[in-house]
């Protein structure tokens, strides 16, 4: 079992998609220091981009070819300027060339180099191989799999060992759903309580407290932008960016000059049972309307469904609790991270592998845990309700239109976000002794699920709406 850290669920990056575009980015970048560890970045002369399965299909929608692009040219998605993108990317359009990690003029050609192969690769569908030729004209490949939530693995797997022996080290290693209770029982602990200890034995108090707060200030950030951004959302679509108006006529005239003055703002405003569904829903599309536009936001635990854990967080901050911290954004987070990492283990997060049940169902059960928990649930509790969340995502198919991460991604996340309070406060107020379908055992049921799906309603926009809506019906 390899260890899997908050960290590792939650993770900055640049959408539309954690699997087809920071996955395709980080894999690049790992190929640039295969390349330097084996001396052979300096002979390079010619470089090809092979996208395959997934990633060939939907790939154009979600900018996977840029996202490798930019990854070989030396960006990183945590610190690139959003507002460059496009700006790089014509220059390498413009100039048929790129440079390579930012040390090496080669000539690179997007419509001859990055190909696109619609046959599936037998390890993962989303596979993509590098190759590179060099001054002896020798030809060398690397091939990686993004197997989602921006996590990124060679066949061979190398990598693997060092994380089970980080887990290992970990004061509570755990499997499943079942040993969190039994060690949360066992130790008399909350569950962030006990992620906490195990994020321990990665790294400092203070690093953890500098990585959350980043993590949370992307995702304000992000909700920020979306809601005061007006316009249509790029792609082809012609999608009408809906979370500012929503936004305009919910705020009304309030005063603020940054993202934490607007929190207050929003505390300040009307909060009848109409105006809060629309506020979660606004926070989690204005997210999703951040990541549709190659803005930055955070995987939680995928890029498609970054809105759900932000909007349900937001709504705990402004409706629940006037006076949350800093302290209530850890404890939340936190907990959201290990039933992530549950679904991980389990199962899958890639709706590649398991439709749009293992971002949405997995996000929505991640917040309707930690809302729980911060509620003051019991651990059996936050169980209980990430189960009831996923229980009512089983089965949700990935069929975007055009392959882009925007019908129906972005209203997913409003409808998961509100799923997910729902969850929560049946949670709540339920006996989960008595609770009929164990966390685990629906874990097991996604996995059986995402198995028995049909390969066309997994993100090839091979299926589903992808087929019954066209582009011109848009």
């Amino acid at each position: 079992m390899e260890s899997i850290s908050v960290f590792d669920m939650l993770k900055i990056g640049v959408g539309p998609s954690s699997s087809h575009t920071l996955g395709p980015w980080r894999a690049a970048q790992r190929w640039i220091d295969e390349l330097k560890t084996a001396n052979w970045f300096e002979e390079v002369t010619e470089v090809y981009i092979d996208l395959y399965g997934s990633l060939s299909l939907t790939g154009k929608g979600h900018a996977t070819d840029l996202a490798a692009i930019l990854g070989l040219s030396g960006y990183d998605p945590v610190t690139i300027a959003i507002d460059t993108i496009d700006t790089e990317i014509d220059l390498v359009k413009k100039n048929k060339h790129l440079v390579l990690n930012g040390e090496r003029i080669i000539e690179f050609s997007i419509e001859s180099h990055v190909i696109f192969h619609k046959k599936f690769l037998d390890f993962h569908p989303n596979g993509m191989t590098f190759r590179a030729k060099l001054k002896s004209n020798k030809m060398i490949s690397s091939t990686f799999y993004s197997i989602g939530g921006g996590f990124v693995v060679k066949k061979e797997r190398k990598n693997a060992k060092k994380k089970e022996i980080a887990f290992n080290k970990f004061s509570f290693p755990i499997h499943n759903a079942t040993e969190l209770q039994e060690v949360c029982k066992r130790e008399n602990k909350k569950i962030s309580e006990i992620v906490l200890e195990n994020e321990r034995s990665l790294r400092s108090d203070k690093e953890i407290d500098e990585g959350l707060k980043a993590i949370w200030n992307v995702m304000l950030e992000s909700m920020y932008t979306g809601c005061h951004t007006e316009g249509i959302l790029p792609g082809g679509l012609n999608v009408t960016r809906r979370s500012f108006n929503t936004h305009k006529n919910l705020i009304g005239d309030a005063n603020y000059d940054s993202p934490e003055n607007w929190i207050n703002a929003i505390r300040n405003t009307e909060v009848k049972f109409r105006q809060i569904l629309k506020w979660v829903s606004c926070f989690a599309l204005s997210v999703n309307e951040v990541n549709a536009s190659l803005g930055r936001v955070v995987t939680a635990p995928t890029n498609g469904s970054a809105g759900v854990i932000p909007a349900v967080l937001m709504y705990y901050m402004v409706i629940e609790n006037h006076d949350a911290d800093f302290e209530d954004i850890k404890q939340f987070l936190l907990v959201a991270g290990e039933i992530g990492s549950l679904f991980k283990k389990g199962a899958t997060i890639s709706a590649a592998m398991g439709g749009c049940q293992a971002e949405i169902g997995v996000s929505s059960s991640m917040a309707a845990g930690a809302l729980t928990e911060l509620m003051g649930g019991t651990p059996e509790q936050v169980l209980m309700a990430s189960e009831i969340a996923m229980e009512h995502h089983l089965g949700l198919t990935c069929d975007p239109i055009a392959g882009l991460v925007q019908i129906p991604c972005i209203e997913r996340n409003a409808m998961g976000a509100i799923k997910a309070i729902n969850a929560s406060e049946m949670a709540l107020d339920g006996d989960a002794s008595k609770a009929k379908v164990p966390l685990d055992k629906v874990i097991q049921t996604m996995w059986e699920t995402a198995q028995d799906m049909s390969s066309k309603y997994k993100e090839t926009s091979e299926g589903g709406l992808a087929v019954r809506v066209n582009m011109s019906d848009c």
